[in-house]
């Protein structure tokens, strides 16, 4: 982890990258800590299983655009393999990958070695990057498209082909994808995922096998970068592109849902195609917003959030987990710190799910404060 002041870029022409990361990692700090979890408006709750809300867009809109803000920062490589470009991959992703391993011990007080997660969010972030790094390097386009088709239908196949005996090979309790993190890495060491209304199983929604077709998402933000940097000086052309694109990717998840569920939690092969077409609608309308329309005013509330994204993930999980674990005793009921200030500043507002989301609204503004504090001072905190 390095901290420094940001170099001029070759995606500095793209202000709508950084307001698009921005705006990611917001709506991902909002989703993840609501006041209480018992009141939550529905578009800010992940589907339990099958299905696709707005919440479910977030995470992989945001392994996107990391696809996206690859094909630029590995420009200065000329991006091809060198030493030097292949130990900052190796670096990286193992850097981001013991963070994230950390994160699931954090605060570390009261916590068993016996039961510690080992994938995560920052887990499929490290994996997903360093993976499709490998890829994008090694071959031409042509060839990247049709390996991660191939990807797609080698995942279908194996959850098809190795889900337990009898059991639906889409179904939370019987998939590929929990199989094989059961026989790696053991039940205690998997996250309790809720599956059915109150009802939770150990199921890693971040599995190791799902990381394939995560890869893919990667992969559909470097195509993007590589359509934006050919486009550069035909925006209008580029913001066609992307819509239509986007379209024909979402419409072909949708068709693909009949036979193969969109789902997050198995981040099925159907839901990369949905969700990465989504992905380029949204960037296609950021371009056109920040980078041919010139929009400046509302931007900004972003931008701080996108120039260092990793650490304003870490930072709102690292904030929360510690307000979690602080006990505080009121009215001779014991209550976390979260608890505390939402009975008592937020919940006499109202008592539901609007409550419930203004204190999500201000803890991230909280975070917002500090990175904003980065941004006016130019510094990037390299993770």
């Amino acid at each position: 982890m390095s901290v420094q002041s940001p170099a001029p870029a070759a995606s500095s022409r793209y202000l709508s990258i950084d307001f698009y990361r921005g705006l990611t990692v917001a709506f991902m700090i909002i989703v993840n800590t609501p006041g209480t979890g018992e009141h939550v408006y529905a578009p800010l709750q992940h589907a339990i299983w099958h299905g696709c809300t707005p919440t479910d867009l977030v995470f992989p809109s945001f392994m996107f655009i990391i696809g996206v803000s690859m094909w630029f920062s590995f420009a200065k490589y000329q991006r091809r393999w060198s030493p030097a470009l292949a130990a900052k991959i190796l670096r990286r992703t193992a850097l981001i990958f013991l963070i994230g391993l950390l994160m699931n011990q954090f605060p570390f007080w009261g916590r068993q070695l016996d039961s510690w997660r080992i994938m995560g969010v920052m887990q499929r972030l490290a994996l997903g990057y360093g993976l499709a790094a490998v890829l994008v390097l090694s071959l031409g386009r042509r060839a990247l498209i049709a390996v991660s088709v191939a990807i797609l239908l080698l995942y279908w196949g194996l959850l098809l082909g190795f889900a337990m005996p009898g059991a639906d090979p889409y179904g939370p309790d019987g998939n590929a994808v929990l199989r094989l993190d059961r026989w790696l890495f053991g039940e205690s060491h998997l996250y309790r995922e809720l599956v059915a209304p109150g009802i939770r199983i150990p199921f890693d929604p971040e599995g190791l096998l799902s990381i394939l077709p995560a890869v893919v998402t990667v992969v559909l933000g470097w195509l993007s970068g590589e359509m934006m940097s050919g486009r550069s000086k035909q925006k209008d052309l580029l913001v066609r592109d992307l819509l239509v694109l986007g379209l024909v990717l979402g419409f072909l998840g949708l068709a693909w849902d009949l036979f193969f569920p969109i789902n997050k939690k198995l981040w099925t092969s159907s839901y990369v195609l949905y969700a990465g077409g989504i992905s380029m609608i949204l960037l296609a309308v950021s371009i056109w917003f920040i980078d041919i329309r010139g929009w400046r005013n509302g931007p900004g509330l972003f931008l701080a959030f996108g120039s260092n994204p990793l650490f304003a993930y870490v930072l709102s999980e690292c904030l929360i987990m510690s307000l979690d674990a602080i006990t505080i005793s009121s009215g001779g009921v014991d209550m976390t710190g979260r608890e505390w200030i939402y009975q008592h500043w937020f919940e006499p507002l109202e008592g539901a799910a609007f409550s419930s989301m203004l204190f999500a609204l201000a803890y991230t503004m909280c975070c917002w404060l500090l990175c904003r504090w980065l941004y006016v001072r130019n510094i990037l905190i390299k993770i």
